[in-house]
């Protein structure tokens, strides 16, 4: 699990992550921008679900604990797009 960032990477915050655009439906990756305070927690590191709705800037995210199905909401630059094929 990732702890801090590289050196020359620290307090840097990526503008394409924060503003990427996501649609419902779409499969997302939980990915943790360390510059940023995260109230998740640290376990939904790389977990995978499916976007249901945006709520504001951020998304609603189902996550599948085992199976029961949790909704969490998340903002874009902790998301990463998966691409299924």
């Amino acid at each position: 699990m990732l702890k801090q960032k590289q050196i020359r990477q620290r307090g840097k915050i990526s503008l394409t992550r924060f503003f990427q655009k996501f649609n419902i439906g779409d499969n997302v990756a939980i990915v943790r921008e360390l510059s940023i305070p995260l109230s998740l927690p640290k376990r939904l590191q790389g977990r995978t679900g499916k976007i249901l709705a945006k709520r504001g800037s951020a998304y609603e995210i189902e996550i599948k604990d085992f199976n029961k199905p949790k909704i969490y909401i998340v903002h874009p630059i902790h998301l990463k797009k998966i691409e299924t094929k």
